[in-house]
């Protein structure tokens, strides 16, 4: 019976070649599609799942709210984590984590007798960060003590073979140069992600052993401040995280009251599963970028979109071509076969022609995977020895599909009746064609919600990328300086590049404008104290940084080169502050966090409110301070130049910097280009959208192409008598048209309204956002109904051009 099964569907299939290679060429392309967004969908909820006893890591996170501000912070103030260690009884270990990146030492000069290189993501942990958190150690072995010795640290795989090549580097002395200054530190092991992903980014592991800073982060006692620790906790089994949990207010006011109140600050921490941190966003100071569940929500659905336009294919098709296998129905049942018998045949075809798609699909992903992987900036690898799930997903989609699109075939060319069959009655008690005009209908109303979607993110990113920021993003070159001994020389390298043509203006900070700032403090004006007092984010600059990036003074006056402890603010500190523009310019800033003591700055002016980070957010209260050209504190240079001519100006600039800086890299940036790394979620969420929505539309259209084709088959006497009796070929085209159009039509109708509410939802996201107008829709729906015209117009116009003789003749 199975033979005899196959023998038909495939004695069908190769007769109506159109019909097999739609619908096999369509759930190809839709199950390539399907299995890498599931695949991307799984890799992106798989980090932090290979560590023992994952289920019992838990990251200690702050919510913190000062003079009204409230933040969501992922990381701690230091002596919170051992605190808990100490205090409960549940706790089995705690490590915590400094990422040094975060706060101002981005790259770190690496050095190994004559090999030296910039590498990032340097971390501090504790010595007990590998009994935590669990790794596979390439070199070396993961012991309680390997990272007790003092300056002992422990590197990425990538970071050991830049350094020592495929040569065993464990008990090897590296010297690192940093922010914190040159020291010595002794290789202690090497670790991969080969047991999975982590939201950890980290290439070097230092011990907090190390004197210096590692010191000053083992010492920190304060409770309020210095949120700048990522901590970690591990239960014991069977703990009640939820009763644990509402033991930490009091804890909290048991040993950190006194410095929440001096600060003004209002506290709480919670526990945030490790197996969560990565599909988790929205806290400041995150280790590494995160992603939302919501985009993943979007591209699973954008898979199962995808899969049903190919099934709704499958469907139409085959219920359109029911009178060519009328006859066979009819014939097999009066040789007695029963319905479930050809349910089973006709849903056999369906599975058939589903495996044969996925089969193709498999090697069509080991090609796309690639540009697949650069549209979503991840390294998925399909491999189907190691990786079970790949199998689970593949035969997942032959079984769903093949069920999702045989069914209503299977049994709508079941019911026919053999005696009105076998006299050429056809019809059935569904009306088959007002089924496949509500799947043609479904279908375009997926492709228009994704089409809405690309024109409005398209619409936001261009928004984004031309709005008014409050300064001048143009033009401007980012110099970074990472090591003291760089540092000392920024002076001199500045007065030099300064002398070149086409350079406007030369300026140093310790930060630049786009990039977060990792520094905020409270202050307050005279006679307030920290509880009437403002939470400003800040930077410090020299005389010429407002100057070099545009940034505009409405009050007052820029900084002199002779000025100390001055600082500008911008409009929403002075509100927020109780000041006018006009009275701000002379007031004296207090404030009360570096060390206990207090500090104080004058204000010389008020600048105009600007975007300092991205628009995902309001312009809060900044201020930048100036206190000298005091170049120690300050690690980024900024160029502005008037010349376009950039190869010219960085190779005199490059030979400058060779000439101060003799063996040290050259690196720059453009400002306007790391404006634009803010964004890069949103970039990829475009670009991942527009190639699957580009897919959706091309099965999309392979289906309407062949329900085209059907139908001028059908009306091929229709049209010849037309023809005969004067239509012309554009009466016809039209004719065959119009009926897809209507469809088109009435699924723009039904699109509009959930896409309207969806890129609303999106756009909630941005406190700067393109408003959503009507000409948005219009657009969609003109372009969904101008690619139906196209995809039906080539069958319309080959069956308005045919000669009417030959249809007629054979009546």
């Amino acid at each position: 019976m199975l033979k005899s099964y196959l023998k038909t569907a495939m004695r069908f299939l190769l007769k109506n070649k159109m019909f097999s290679f739609i619908n096999v060429f369509g759930l190809a392309v839709g199950t390539l599609c399907c299995l890498y967004i599931l695949l991307y969908v799984q890799d992106q909820y798989s980090y932090d799942k290979h560590h023992k006893n994952d289920k019992d890591i838990y990251r200690v996170i702050t919510a913190a709210e000062l003079t009204g501000d409230k933040h969501k912070l992922a990381t701690a103030s230091p002596p919170i984590a051992p605190a808990i260690k100490r205090d409960f009884p549940e706790v089995v270990q705690f490590t915590r984590l400094y990422p040094t990146d975060l706060f101002g030492n981005r790259k770190n000069m690496l050095k190994y007798k004559d090999n030296s290189f910039y590498e990032s993501d340097l971390v501090y942990v504790d010595s007990t960060f590998f009994d935590v958190l669990y790794y596979h150690f390439v070199y070396g072995k993961n012991t309680p003590d390997i990272l007790a010795e003092p300056f002992s640290i422990v590197l990425s795989k990538s970071t050991a073979i830049k350094l020592f090549g495929d040569r065993n580097p464990i008990g090897k002395v590296i010297t690192i140069d940093n922010n914190f200054g040159k020291q010595d530190f002794k290789v202690n092991g090497v670790v991969d992600e080969s047991l999975g992903k982590t939201h950890i980014k980290a290439n070097i592991f230092v011990t907090m052993r190390s004197g210096g800073f590692g010191r000053y982060l083992v010492n920190n006692s304060q409770w309020a401040g210095n949120n700048n620790m990522c901590a970690y906790i591990k239960l014991r089994p069977g703990t009640d995280t939820a009763v644990f949990e509402k033991k930490l207010p009091a804890f909290l006011n048991k040993h950190g009251a006194q410095d929440l109140k001096s600060l003004g600050m209002i506290k709480t921490l919670h526990l945030q599963p490790i197996a969560s941190v990565h599909t988790t966003p929205g806290y400041e100071f995150e280790i590494s970028n995160t992603i939302s569940p919501t985009l993943l929500y979007i591209l699973a659905g954008i898979a199962i979109m995808i899969q049903l336009i190919a099934c709704i294919n499958f469907m139409n098709l085959s219920t359109a071509r029911a009178s060519k296998r009328a006859k066979e129905v009819g014939v097999r049942k009066v040789v007695g076969a029963e319905r479930s018998d050809l349910v089973k045949q006709f849903l056999g075809e369906s599975f058939l022609l589903t495996l044969i798609g996925v089969l193709l699909a498999v090697p069509l992903l080991y090609l796309a995977i690639p540009y697949l992987n650069h549209i979503t900036q991840t390294d998925i690898q399909l491999n189907f020895l190691s990786h079970s799930i790949v199998w689970l997903m593949l035969a997942g989609i032959v079984v769903i599909t093949g069920a999702v699109a045989g069914s209503y075939p299977a049994f709508y060319l079941s019911a026919f009746q053999a005696i009105k069959v076998m006299k050429g009655n056809f019809t059935n008690q569904v009306s088959a064609s007002g089924i496949r005009r509500s799947l043609v209908v479904f279908q375009f109303f997926l492709s228009i919600v994704l089409i809405t979607s690309i024109i409005i993110i398209y619409s936001q990113l261009n928004y984004i990328k031309n709005k008014d920021l409050g300064f001048d993003k143009n033009q401007k070159l980012i110099l970074s300086f990472y090591t003291g001994d760089t540092r000392q020389k920024m002076t001199a390298l500045a007065a030099d590049i300064q002398q070149l043509s086409g350079v406007k203006q030369v300026s140093l900070s310790d930060n630049y404008l786009s990039h977060e700032s990792g520094n905020d403090f409270p202050v307050y004006r005279a006679g307030g104290n920290t509880s009437t007092s403002v939470d400003a984010k800040n930077m410090a600059a020299d005389d010429k940084f407002v100057k070099a990036n545009g940034i505009k003074i409405i009050a007052g006056r820029d900084f002199d080169v002779k000025d100390t402890l001055k600082t500008l603010i911008n409009q929403t500190l002075c509100k927020r502050l109780g000041l006018t523009a006009e009275n701000a310019p002379g007031t004296r800033l207090f404030s009360k966090y570096f060390d206990g003591s207090i500090h104080y700055f004058d204000i010389v002016g008020v600048m105009k409110d600007f975007n300092y980070e991205s628009l995902h957010g309001e312009v809060g209260p900044f201020m930048i301070f100036h206190n000298g050209n005091q170049t120690p504190y300050f690690s980024f240079i900024t160029v502005s130049v008037s010349s376009t001519d950039y190869k010219s100006l960085l190779s005199k600039m490059g030979t400058i910097w060779q000439k101060n800086l003799r063996g040290v890299p050259f690196e720059y940036a453009f400002l306007d280009q790391e404006v634009q790394k803010q964004y890069e979620a949103e970039i990829s969420l475009s670009n991942i959208i527009n190639s699957f929505t580009t897919m959706a539309i091309l099965i999309s259209c392979l289906g309407l192409f062949g329900l085209a084709a059907f139908s001028a088959e059908q009306r091929q006497k229709e049209i010849g008598i037309r023809k005969v009796l004067g239509a012309s070929v554009a009466g016809v085209v039209g004719l065959l048209s119009k009926e897809f159009v209507r469809l088109v039509g009435i699924a723009f109708i039904l699109a509009t309204p959930l896409s309207w509410w969806a890129m609303n939802k999106w756009l909630d996201a941005f406190a700067y956002k393109v408003p959503v107008s009507w000409w948005m829709f219009a657009a969609a729906g003109a372009l969904s109904i101008a690619i139906a015209l196209i995809t039906v117009s080539f069958q319309a116009i080959k069956a308005a051009l045919a000669n009417p003789v030959k249809s007629l003749k054979m009546e």
